[in-house]
């Protein structure tokens, strides 16, 4: 059963930073995509950055240049650097993983999700 948990969530002030992790478990050989989504009050879940296997990174536009993720491919966890926080950053942060291949070898193709972590930005 592949699990994903994250952490490093909390309360901070606009123009402070966090870092959150996310570890993947479930005899796991191999993960193809790791992501980070968030939910804020009433929207839609919206894809925050995303890892690829090979080292491919993406970053929606509201988070560009102040968003960091980078991937520990040993460990099966992802983590996401935030820097200059602002008050629009406020949701909850729930981490992703897609294209899963498990011991011995077999390959699931779907998402997994993490339960999230709440990060509030205050002003």
């Amino acid at each position: 059963q592949v699990q994903l948990v994250e952490s490093g969530g909390g309360l901070v002030r606009a123009g402070e930073s966090l870092n959150l992790s996310c570890e993947a478990s479930g005899n796991i050989r191999q993960i193809n995509v790791m992501s980070w989504y968030r939910q804020a009050p009433g929207k839609q879940r919206d894809l925050v950055a995303a890892h690829t296997r090979v080292g491919t990174t993406n970053y929606s536009d509201s988070v560009k240049g102040r968003f960091t993720i980078s991937r520990d491919s040993a460990k099966n966890t992802v983590y996401l650097q935030m820097n200059s926080l602002e008050p629009e950053d406020t949701a909850i942060y729930y981490c992703a993983a897609t294209g899963i291949t498990v011991e011995p070898e077999r390959f699931i193709p779907n998402q997994f999700w993490g339960r999230g972590t709440q990060v509030t930005v205050s002003s």
